[in-house]
């Protein structure tokens, strides 16, 4: 019993001490790299939706700040830190890179293109809010967390 003992502490001893981290930031995101930081919890980062304040208020991406593309760096400016993790999506991946590139010539150097945009999100089940998303009818799979879990890991 002792030579068990003794077996299961020389391994785990020998195994790495190894901390599972969150995925890092990439200058090209999808849907599934920013749904899998938020899972991890991670309270330093911010996703801005550049799209005109009416598309905003139809819907988003929950916890989105609006900064309209015309006003982005100044509003970026005035209530973000240079260094802060930001994930920015727009109407268009086209409208994505040239915000994104705004900022980073603003001197933000962690800024991620949400590829995809509303639509990439919506398509991976992300959640949303917003007008349009508030009256868009429930279906019955939208209640099934298990499936839903099951296609994130598939996804991923």
């Amino acid at each position: 019993m002792a030579d068990l003992q003794d077996l299961i502490k020389n391994t785990k001893d020998a195994l790495p001490n190894v901390t599972p981290t969150p995925p890092g930031l990439k200058a090209q995101a999808s849907g599934n790299d920013l749904k899998s930081r938020l899972e991890w919890g991670e309270p330093a980062l911010t996703i801005l939706d550049v799209s005109d304040r009416d598309n905003f208020n139809q819907g988003h991406i929950m916890g989105a700040m609006s900064m309209p593309l015309d006003d982005l760096v100044d509003q970026a400016n005035a209530s973000l830190e240079h260094e802060r993790d930001i994930y920015i999506y727009g109407e268009t991946d086209e409208q994505t890179t040239e915000a994104a590139n705004k900022l980073r010539q603003a001197g933000f150097y962690a800024v991620a293109e949400l590829k995809g945009g509303l639509a990439g999100w919506k398509a991976i089940a992300g959640s949303t809010e917003g007008i349009a998303e508030s009256q868009s009818p429930v279906k019955g799979e939208d209640y099934n967390t298990v499936s839903k879990v099951k296609n994130q890991a598939e996804r991923q």
